[in-house]
């Protein structure tokens, strides 16, 4: 097969639409709350294990920088991941698969997810 389209294999060049880039982020956003459970696992373990563990686990987020960082981070990730599965399972069910819907909803997407990250934020500091 001769084909003479152009072949462009550098990533860093291509322009990725909104819906892609929202895709991938919610891609990203998946590893980020599996790899975070080991947090959230430990955080639940410690502070169901006994009250000097729930104090050590409560005085942790209250004031350690670190720990508010990776609380912040995961409620993040769940709040983006959350709207970015709900966008999925709208097209799923044939809502907005146009061009213009998808990047209306990947619009939305962000939006929300920006001002649920914020409120994230507001919740842990």
């Amino acid at each position: 097969m001769n084909s003479k389209r152009p072949v462009n294999l550098d990533l860093s060049t291509i322009q990725f639409p909104l819906p892609a880039l929202t895709s991938i982020a919610h891609r990203i956003s998946g590893v980020i709350l599996f790899i975070g459970l080991i947090f959230a696992f430990w955080a639940l373990d410690t502070s169901l294990s006994s009250p000097a563990g729930f104090a050590a686990v409560s005085d942790a987020l209250a004031h350690n920088l670190l720990a508010k960082l990776i609380a912040w981070g995961l409620l993040s990730a769940l709040a983006f991941h959350f709207v970015a599965g709900v966008k999925h399972l709208l097209m799923d069910m044939d809502i907005g698969v146009t061009l213009e819907g998808g990047v209306k909803k990947a619009q939305i997407t962000v939006v929300v997810s920006v001002v649920l990250i914020i409120l994230a934020g507001v919740w842990v500091w």
